[in-house]
């Protein structure tokens, strides 16, 4: 994590690109952060591919659906006051 002043920033930009290439450049103004500089990379990650539950449960890679048993949900009933 690399952070500048505005002052700094305005001065010497390049060497701002050149740090967001590894990781975040945060900008500050009056000691505040203002803004955060960031590689085309870390701001547009590369799109992975989403998987359906339909999908993973037909490759077999997950477990056994039968052989989980989850703890058993106790939910009392609640009065219910409408006033």
């Amino acid at each position: 994590m690399t952070t500048m002043t505005s002052r700094q920033f305005s001065h010497d930009t390049s060497a701002a690109k050149r740090a967001a290439r590894t990781a975040p450049v945060f900008v500050t103004t009056r000691g505040r952060v203002t803004h955060v500089l960031l590689s085309v990379e870390d701001y547009h990650p590369a799109p992975t591919r989403r998987v359906s539950a339909l999908e993973s449960l037909a490759a077999g890679d997950g477990i056994d659906l039968m052989e989980f048993i989850g703890p058993r949900l106790v939910d009392s009933p609640r009065s219910l006051d409408l006033t």
